[in-house]
């Protein structure tokens, strides 16, 4: 079943509208989700021509169509139009665009808007939206935008209330691309379609949770936007947050946005206001110097372009959240994320509390992993005998990835949210709710290590980041389970 819309997107000269927004509308075009009865405007600051546009969205869709003929059709529905986000003409020149495509393509008023650009930009270009009249309240009119949202509790609610002077919140659609991602959706499957998870899926029985969001690369050409960032807003108040509420959230009554969003955001408004004393304890920040990964040498941070001398931005986050909810009082979510590490990947490790011991000789704690990226699937580890006639005790490993075949097939993350727009199905995008609750607690972290009440520690390029990450673990008598460092270094390779 096709939808139809006019989609516009703001900022389709960038580079994500090339990466990750046309491919996504290609594949939903190719499934049949878009037909004969959508366009898409395009609207960036540079001079370009409708045929040039045609000919970028072509180039950004690789090999995926299935020849030249389905590319060239599909990119016939692509409009532009340059744009001034301040410019009042330009946007009534827009309105006539609309108007004009909305009638070729039987769009039957519905429109989608990204907002692909700076979010300084998304109040003036809202407020235009209404006053030119291009949002009228005529067939579904929904607004994408993405990360950052603010970069403080106080820049979200300025953003927010600017917004919600022409959207409704259940017109509004903030991405969390991780959200889209098929083993993040996949932790809603193992939790409650399973009974032996659903029924120890808390404080008596789990120990702690570890989520991880590892970036072997360092800031690249990011230098500029990163240093005015770090990580703790670049990727803790969004997808580490987000992760977490899926992984502490109560059983809904239902599937169904309303309902899962409602236990998401309880797990927001019950995440553990840290003291000043506590975040000094419980939270870690630190820098990459420079170092040797597999005969390759790699600059400090420091030395990256675009950075500012003597930097204190942390390209390294982790630490310790607490859920004050019945199901998960006291239980630690560990979390880091940093550049520069070992190696990619993004993972959350479960560890279940030990057994009571009747063999009289060791046995491992129970750990369920999910692999999110770049290997999709889970594994458990689990106590067993040893072949022998002795009764020895062994650790055993059941696992499962995603085929090839399957992940090839798989919808991408962006392809998957633009379809959950067209159906107007919230679930996997962040409520303002979530947002105001995640920027009250990272503002106080923000806070506390802005007056350097904390030390920025150095890590060597290819660690897993600082020595006090290890040793927060250890005060909390665990350690972490993803160790890729360890065999690097076995090899030579560190």
């Amino acid at each position: 079943m096709s939808s139809p819309v006019l989609f516009t997107i703001f900022g389709a000269s960038g580079d994500l509208a090339k990466r990750k927004l046309y491919p996504s509308l290609f594949r939903l075009y190719k499934a049949g989700h878009l037909a004969e009865n959508f366009a898409v405007i395009g609207t960036a600051r540079r001079p370009w021509t409708k045929e040039f546009f045609e000919s970028t969205v072509i180039e950004s869709l690789g090999k995926l169509p299935d020849n030249a003929r389905q590319a060239h059709e599909f990119a016939s529905h692509f409009y532009y139009q340059s744009h001034d986000v301040n410019d009042t003409d330009h946007y009534l020149a827009l309105r006539n665009l609309q108007e004009e495509l909305g009638k070729k393509y039987q769009t039957e008023n519905n429109k989608v808007f990204f907002l692909s650009m700076a979010p300084e930009f998304f109040g003036t270009i809202a407020k235009h939206l209404k006053s030119e009249e291009i949002v009228d309240g005529t067939g579904f009119e929904r607004l994408i935008i993405e990360k950052p949202f603010g970069t403080s509790l106080e820049t979200a609610e300025k953003l927010n209330e600017e917004l919600a002077q022409t959207f409704k919140e259940d017109q509004i659609y903030r991405i969390d691309h991780y959200l889209g991602k098929e083993m993040v959706q996949n932790i809603f499957a193992v939790r409650f379609a399973n009974i032996i998870f659903e029924n120890i899926w808390n404080r008596d029985f789990i120990d702690n949770v570890q989520i991880s969001f590892a970036e072997s690369i360092g800031v690249e050409d990011r230098g500029g936007y990163y240093d005015h960032s770090g990580a703790l807003k670049d990727m803790i108040q969004n997808h580490a947050l987000q992760v977490l509420s899926i992984l502490a959230m109560d059983k809904p009554a239902s599937f169904n946005e309303c309902d899962v969003r409602a236990e998401k955001i309880k797990v927001f408004q019950n995440l553990k206001q840290q003291n000043d004393e506590e975040i000094k304890r419980n939270f870690v920040r630190g820098q990459y110097g420079s170092g040797n990964i597999d005969g390759q040498s790699y600059p400090a941070y420091l030395d990256e372009p675009n950075i500012a001398e003597n930097s204190q931005t942390e390209t390294f986050a982790g630490g310790v959240f607490f859920v004050e909810t019945d199901r998960f009082r006291d239980v630690p979510f560990f979390f880091r994320t940093g550049k520069r590490l070992t190696e990619k990947g993004t993972r959350v490790t479960i560890t279940f509390k030990k057994a009571e011991d009747i063999f009289g000789q060791h046995s491992e704690q129970n750990v369920l992993t999910i692999y999110i990226q770049p290997t999709e699937g889970f594994s458990l580890f689990i106590n067993g005998k040893e072949v022998g006639s002795t009764f020895s005790l062994t650790p055993a490993k059941l696992s499962w990835r995603h085929s090839a075949a399957a992940l090839g097939n798989s919808p991408e993350a962006y392809e998957k949210l633009f379809f959950d727009v067209l159906n107007g199905d919230s679930t996997n995008f962040s409520h303002w709710d979530e947002v105001k609750a995640s920027w009250s607690l990272i503002d106080q972290i923000v806070r506390v290590w802005a007056n350097n009440e904390s030390p920025l520690h150095s890590y060597p390029a290819g660690s897993m980041g600082p020595q006090a990450i290890f040793d927060l673990l250890e005060s909390y008598d665990t350690e972490w389970h993803w160790k890729p460092d360890i065999w690097y270094r076995e090899r030579g390779l560190l």
